[in-house]
């Protein structure tokens, strides 16, 4: 069990990671602000303290069991940034150090994120090619295992979507969830073809409204869609 929530959308930045002609990748990540925040409203802001080491190259983070009377700590090392190299390394740490407590590892399930050119503004320069638009996180959900299940992420200069993702979803039953009248499973989210997410309550909805009130799920409405076409290509060859 992990003492610590899941982040918010607003709590997670993204980093521009690779940039080519032909469109960029991004990471997620958290700040050290957020850790505080988390470990705060958690904890208490006397329960946990911070300690670094070797420089700022190691953090310790400490957080005060009650039933044990006594402080329990995990340890990790960090890098240094590009700018301001000791200020980084020491945040850099206190963030390794908090993940070891399990804040934010869930930002290690996230998908390959490719950002296509036609999404983003790419400039090239002596052969080399750079990105200056700013990306978030709009919306982010996790399935019981604490992976990252569902996410979209908008262009903020543009306000438009340019990533969207459908994962797994939860592996326990969800007493709110919409089920297919045909398979039975759970109707999960999908990806337009404009590469909009529609998450299950529209996909339900969709399928009412196609299907004479019947709710699918995205596979059984295409092949219900196929066997209604067929059906009227028999009907319009028979006259």
């Amino acid at each position: 069990m992990n003492l610590f929530r899941t982040l918010e959308a607003r709590e997670i930045e993204c980093r521009v990671q690779q940039v080519r002609a032909n469109g960029l990748s991004l990471l997620l990540y958290k700040d050290a602000r957020c850790d505080q925040t988390v470990l705060d409203e958690t904890v208490g802001p006397m329960n946990w303290m911070r300690q670094h080491t070797r420089d700022n190259a190691n953090c310790i983070v400490s957080i005060w069991d009650e039933k044990k009377c006594a402080w329990v700590s995990k340890e990790d090392t960090g890098t240094e940034s590009n700018t301001e190299a000791q200020k980084g390394l020491a945040s850099d740490s206190f963030k390794r150090a908090c993940v070891n407590w399990g804040i934010g590892r869930e930002l290690y399930t996230a998908p390959f994120i490719w950002i296509p050119s036609n999404r983003c503004v790419i400039q090239e320069k002596n052969g080399r090619y750079t990105c200056y638009d700013r990306f978030k996180v709009s919306a982010i959900s996790y399935n019981d295992r604490r992976e990252i299940a569902h996410l979209v992420i908008v262009n903020e200069k543009t306000g438009v979507e340019v990533f969207a993702y459908v994962g797994l979803q939860s592996a326990q039953p969800n007493p709110n969830a919409f089920l297919c009248d045909r398979c039975g499973k759970e109707i999960t989210g999908t990806v337009g073809k404009n590469g909009e997410t529609i998450v299950p309550e529209q996909l339900a909805a969709y399928s009412r409204k196609s299907f004479n009130g019947g709710t699918y799920c995205d596979s059984c409405q295409r092949i219900l869609f196929q066997v209604r076409k067929e059906r009227e290509q028999a009907k319009a060859a028979s006259k």
